[in-house]
C-alpha cells in the first residue's frame, strides 16, 4: 500500500528565525494518528537563519540524523563533540542514556538548511555517541546512494536501527528499481521536483515536499516525472 501526504497537510511553523515543516507529531504539534511509522518518529524540514539555533537541550534513547541540504549546521554536545557539516555531510547522534547538545548556523548570511530525522533504537540504554560522514554529490546522479545505515555497509554512517537512509537524484524519465525484504517499509521524502513511484497494484505522484508511506510492497519503480532530488527509507 502507497499511503500518500501531500506537503500541505505538513504542521507548517515560522518562528522567524526557524521555519520548514514536521511530516511527523513534534513539540506543539500533535497529532495521534500521526506518532510515528515503524521506528520513525521525526521527520523536520528545517530552515535556521544565520547567527541562530538551538540552544543545550537533552536527548535519550533516540537515534538522531542531520542531513545538510544547504549552509552550514554546528553541533556541539556534552561528549566534547564539535563539528561543523555543509551538503554532503551526515551528522549522526545515537542518545543513548543521555546527552546534551546544541545546534547552531555558524553563518552571518546564509541559511542553513536541514532535514532531521529521529529514529527509536533497536536497543535502550546504551552508550551515547556521536559521529559524522560524508558521502559524494555526484554519486546521487542516477542512484540511491546510502548515507546511513544500520545494516553494516562498508563506509557509510552508522546508525543503532536496522534500516538505511538513502538520497537519490533523477532526470526526467530516468528510472531506478527499489527491491527490500518481504515484510519491510518504505518512507519516501521528495526534496525538490516530482516523482512517480510505482509497486504491485498501485501508482502514486509525489511533488515537492510531499511524502509516501509504503508497506507489503518489497519491488517499487521510482521515476522522475521532473528532475527529482528524493530521500528514501529502508525501514523494518
Amino acid at each position: 500500500m502507497i499511503q500518500t501526504y501531500p506537503a500541505s497537510s505538513r504542521f507548517e511553523y515560522d518562528k522567524g528565525w526557524l521555519k520548514g515543516g514536521h511530516s511527523f507529531s513534534f513539540g506543539e504539534y500533535y497529532d495521534p494518528e500521526n506518532v510515528k511509522f515503524g521506528p520513525m518518529r521525526v521527520c523536520n524540514d528545517d530552515i535556521i537563519a544565520p547567527g541562530k539555533g538551538f540552544g543545550a537541550h537533552p536527548h535519550s534513547d533516540m537515534e538522531i540524523i542531520s542531513i545538510i541540504l544547504s549552509g552550514r549546521l554546528r553541533h556541539e554536545d556534552s561528549l566534547g563533540s564539535v563539528a561543523v557539516t555543509g551538503f554532503g555531510g551526515v551528522q549522526r547522534m545515537s542518545a543513548g542514556t543521555g546527552v546534551i547538545h546544541t545546534e547552531h548556523n555558524p553563518s552571518d548570511h546564509e541559511d542553513v538548511h536541514i532535514l532531521q530525522l529521529w529514529f527509536e533504537p533497536t536497543e535502550r540504554g546504551k552508550q551515547p555517541s556521536y559521529t559524522t560522514g560524508e558521502f559524494d554529490t555526484a554519486a546521487l546522479d542516477g542512484a540511491l546512494i546510502p548515507i546511513a545505515s544500520g545494516q553494516g555497509i562498508e563506509g557509510v554512517t552508522d546508525l543503532g536501527q536496522d534500516m538505511t537512509i538513502y538520497l537519490s537524484r533523477l532526470e526526467q524519465g530516468q528510472q531506478i528499481d527499489f527491491r527490500q525484504a518481504p515484510g519491510r517499509r518504505v518512507f519516501l521524502f521528495v526534496i525538490e521536483g516530482e516523482l512517480t513511484v510505482t509497486g504491485e497494484g498501485g501508482t502514486s505522484a509525489l511533488g515537492r515536499r510531499d511524502t509516501a508511506r509504503i508497506t507489503e510492497m518489497p519491488e517499487l519503480s521510482l521515476s522522475g516525472s521532473s528532475p527529482v532530488f528524493y530521500m528514501l527509507v529502508d525501514l523494518p
